[in-house]
């Protein structure tokens, strides 16, 4: 099965991602592992890659679509694949069409975590560390005994400064922007499948479950 993974922050993508990929044997692709293993191979395109890493630019589109289409040649992804963090626009999203259809394949299922902009300030800004060891806390999922304080070392709490709603809002707001029109690209196709991620998370992947169980493996 060939699935493309999409949520925005905090909608629980990594949680279902590695689900999926353990219950369906299929590989997970994200772009960072994919810019990681071309650089350790020494490829040309990894090394293009990296050369734009390296001076903190935006890897261009057609070092990024080249990457991919070598990965997606490789034998792990024969009997599918999970792409997670690709496409991001929607040239890309044309652009791995393009390539699907050169492999001889096509998309299953985009399958889109849904989870209400609220909801997800809510779980975006209730993260705590601990100042000493390390600790994560959540303030409505995995609170301290004593608020503000490390259950382990004793230690204070805070809250990263990416975490504060202002950045938190900022960022879903790009990600809500950047989203929306591969959204729509690929539900005029056909392939989009919403997925209530404002619930328990074995209850997401038994949603998951049933909507993958009509594919042949």
């Amino acid at each position: 099965m060939n699935l493309v993974l999409m949520g925005l922050p905090g909608a629980g993508k990594g949680t279902q991602a590695e689900r999926i990929v353990e219950n369906y044997d299929i590989p997970h692709i994200s772009t960072g592992d994919m810019f990681r293993a071309a650089i350790k191979e020494g490829t040309q395109l990894g090394l293009k890659a990296k050369s734009f890493m390296d001076q903190g630019a935006l890897v261009p589109d057609e070092v990024t679509i080249g990457i991919v289409r070598e990965r997606l040649n490789k034998e792990d992804c024969q009997n599918g694949f999970l792409l997670d963090g690709f496409p991001r626009t929607v040239a890309q999203a044309e652009a791995l069409e393009a390539i699907l259809e050169e492999l001889n394949k096509n998309i299953n299922y985009v399958i889109n975590i849904d989870v209400d902009q609220s909801i997800l300030m809510d779980r975006l800004t209730g993260r705590r560390i601990c100042k000493d060891c390390g600790a994560t806390y959540h303030l409505v999922f995995n609170p301290p005994t004593k608020e503000g304080v490390c259950d382990k070392c004793g230690g204070e709490l805070y809250q990263r400064a990416d975490d504060n709603e202002e950045t938190v809002a900022n960022r879903l707001e790009v990600n809500v922007k950047q989203s929306q029109p591969l959204l729509s690209f690929y539900e005029d196709r056909g392939y989009l499948r919403n997925i209530n991620g404002d619930q328990d998370i074995n209850n997401v992947f038994d949603d998951i479950r049933n909507l993958l169980g009509g594919i042949n493996k």
